[in-house]
């Protein structure tokens, strides 16, 4: 399940010591997330407990401000209100709130339903797991739209609790003051607040100003984050104060997704809970009836059963990653990196059920790419399969190439033969290139990277039912490297490809 982070609408009140607003806008508005584009449907998104959300400052766990005290939910959206804790960080969070300073309210949500539609994700069942205050809004509307600020504000006492829990005395005289609501413009949509995995220096904002205020906080009052900035700073390319150079927030990734076009073309299962193989019964003899003739003996042919044997696999990968890049980079690090670990184990299994497929599936005779071969090759595939497991191809795999091969087919009169157009008069599927998902001949289509050019078995029709994923929930382990102060973590699961029914698949064969 994806972590989404998305901001909306703020309010902040210093003498209440309340910041509001609207936490998850609905239906209609596009968010750029962790995860690429998101819609959230009207009601999806579950809070268990609203007193135990806290509101983090800029999702950071080690920073909590507050906790939700109210929350409503109306056809456009989520509202809620947080009361914010006595604290030197949470006043100083009140006073940027008040200021249009930090203007946003993020949340992460914990996904458990949705779909990808026209390159937008619509969540349609999430949980919410926390907000933050944030700098800014990631939907294009989202902005801080009133502030209300006292001079009565609670700050202005003589004494304030600080994060550890002592008494110190507080200096602040001069609060913000505003005798009305100000309306204010809205600010530019911040891109996902999301970072790349791997970073080479710790994500922080150089400037003179606080190179100056971290470097006396570390001489003077023993700060160690402020040590911590010091050490970030030098590390830097650029000189420590000046101008660094900016680096957006959003991930180009040309290289992996979550597709798996083999695993979604068959059936899948849950893993057994133990062993690392497991046994399937299968029939190879059934009984028997004949006309039989008056007070003859009836057909008697026994049932039989044998065993269909199959091994679980594992599928591991590692990223080995320093405690400071951890600690001193964006709170999202992580979930960018859990992310990326999914995609390649992802690619990894749906490969390894590709490549079994490909193994058994029996060859279709040597063809070469025309429209008159495809649609006997697809007629072949179906009886082949209906005789072999007595079950009907509905799936078909092909490779990047042949995809494109395909779409390119046109009759005698320069028709394409499986891509419509405004009168598919002779279309006997539809393909399109914004598009990995297709028909041809009755058959789903989908495209795998796994199958590559236009070779021998780089078109696969399957019958779904023939065979079957067996797969375990994922797991993360997170292993600290005590000598090297470096953190270790494995992303792993188990797999198996059970072959039920010999001749569930079909190849193309190239001439």
């Amino acid at each position: 399940m994806e972590i989404i982070n998305f901001s909306a609408d703020l309010e902040a009140s210093e003498s209440r010591r309340i910041i509001a607003g609207k936490i998850v806008p609905f239906e209609n508005e596009i968010g750029n997330t962790s995860i690429g584009k998101v819609i959230f449907e009207a009601g999806s998104i579950t809070i268990d407990e609203p007193k135990d959300v806290k509101l983090l400052l800029e999702h950071d766990p080690k920073k909590p401000i507050g906790r939700m005290k109210k929350v409503e939910e109306d056809e456009s959206g989520i509202y809620a209100e947080f009361k914010i804790s006595n604290t030197t960080r949470g006043t100083d969070s009140l006073i940027e709130a008040s200021e249009n300073l930090r203007s946003g309210l993020s949340v992460g949500v914990e996904v458990i339903k949705g779909k990808n539609v026209n390159g937008i994700y619509r969540v349609s069942a999430a949980r919410l797991s926390e907000v933050s205050l944030v700098n800014a809004a990631a939907f294009p509307t989202a902005a801080v739209t009133s502030v209300a600020a006292s001079a009565n504000a609670e700050a202005d006492s003589t004494e304030t609790k600080t994060e550890k829990g002592d008494i110190v005395e507080n200096t602040v005289t001069d609060s913000p003051v505003a005798s009305e609501v100000v309306e204010t413009q809205a600010v530019e949509a911040s891109r996902p607040t999301i970072s790349a995995p791997i970073y080479t220096r710790p994500r922080l904002e150089f400037t003179k100003e606080k190179f100056l205020e971290n470097t006396l906080r570390a001489k003077y009052l023993n700060d160690e984050d402020a040590r911590q900035y010091i050490v970030a700073a030098a590390d830097t390319t650029d000189n420590a104060g000046l101008i660094p150079t900016r680096q957006l927030t959003e991930v180009i990734n040309p290289l992996s997704n979550a597709d798996r076009p083999f695993i979604d073309s068959i059936t899948t299962g849950a893993l057994p809970d133990a062993g690392m193989s497991f046994e399937i019964p299968k029939l190879t003899q059934v009984p028997t009836v004949a006309e039989t003739a008056e007070g003859s003996a009836p057909s008697q042919t026994d049932q039989n059963v044998s065993f269909l044997s199959v091994n679980v696999k594992k599928y591991a990968g590692r990223q080995i990653f320093s405690v400071e890049l951890l600690d001193r980079s964006s709170p999202a690090f992580f979930s960018e990196l859990v992310r990326q670990m999914e995609f390649a184990y992802a690619s990894a299994t749906d490969a390894a059920v590709g490549a079994t497929l490909s193994a058994v599936a029996t060859d279709g005779g040597n063809r070469t790419m025309t429209a008159a071969n495809i649609q006997d090759f697809i007629a072949d595939a179906a009886v082949s399969v209906y005789s072999g497991t007595l079950g009907f191809a509905e799936n078909i795999v092909v490779s990047p190439d042949q995809w494109g091969a395909l779409m390119g087919l046109v009759d005698g009169s320069n028709r394409a033969v499986f891509t419509q157009t405004i009168n598919p008069q002779n279309a006997s599927g539809n393909l399109t290139p914004t598009n990995i998902r297709g028909n041809i001949g009755g058959l789903n289509l989908r495209v795998s990277r796994y199958l590559g050019g236009v070779g021998d078995g780089s078109i696969i029709v399957v019958n779904p039912q023939a065979f079957t994923w067996y797969e375990s929930t994922k797991y993360r382990l997170e292993t600290n490297v005590i000598a090297s102060g470096q953190i270790d973590v494995s992303y792993y699961g188990y797999g198996a490809i059970a072959n039920k029914v010999n001749a569930g698949a079909y190849k193309w064969m190239i001439a």
